[in-house]
C-alpha cells in the first residue's frame, strides 16, 4: 500500500515538472499552466518550510 502511495506521489511530481517545462515554453494549454503554477507554489512552500526548520535547529554556533 505504501509503495502505491509513493508511486502516485512520484507520478504527480513528474507530471508537475513536465507542466512547468511545457508552460515555460509558452505553448501550454490553460490547465497545464494552472498545474505548473500549483507545482511552483508547492515548491516554494516546501522551501520556506525547510528554511523554518533550519532556523529552529541552529544553536547559534555559526
Amino acid at each position: 500500500m505504501l509503495v502505491l502511495v509513493l508511486s502516485v506521489l512520484v507520478l504527480l511530481v513528474v507530471g508537475g515538472c513536465v507542466c512547468v517545462f511545457w508552460a515555460a515554453r509558452g505553448d501550454a494549454p490553460r490547465w497545464a499552466r494552472g498545474v505548473a503554477k500549483a507545482t511552483l507554489l508547492a515548491g516554494e512552500l516546501a522551501r520556506s518550510a525547510d528554511r523554518g526548520s533550519r532556523s529552529q535547529r541552529s544553536d547559534g554556533d555559526d
